[in-house]
C-alpha cells in the first residue's frame, strides 16, 4: 500500500488520537482512511444527485430508485 505522509499541527494530532480511542480503530492510518472514504462516498453522492437533478428527461420510478440504492449500496461497500 502507497504511503502519505501528512503534517498536522498539535490541535489536529489530538483530535485524531481521541477519535481513534472513541471510535475502537486500530491504528491513526485507519481513521485516516475511514474519514477519506466517507468523504470521497460523499462527493459521489453529491455528483449523482446533481446530474439527476440537471437532466430533466430522468424518470423518477421505482426502477431508477432502485438503481439508486443498488449504486449508493455500493459506495458503502467499497
Amino acid at each position: 500500500m502507497p504511503t502519505m505522509n501528512i503534517s498536522l499541527t498539535d490541535d489536529l494530532k489530538e483530535f485524531v488520537e481521541q477519535q481513534v480511542r472513541e471510535h475502537a480503530f486500530a491504528s491513526t492510518s485507519e481513521y485516516i482512511r475511514s474519514t477519506l472514504r466517507r468523504e470521497r462516498d460523499s462527493a459521489r453522492l453529491r455528483a449523482t444527485i446533481i446530474d439527476g437533478a440537471a437532466d430533466p428527461c430522468s424518470s423518477m420510478d421505482d426502477a431508477y430508485f432502485a438503481s439508486l440504492r443498488t449504486d449508493l449500496a455500493g459506495m458503502v461497500d467499497g
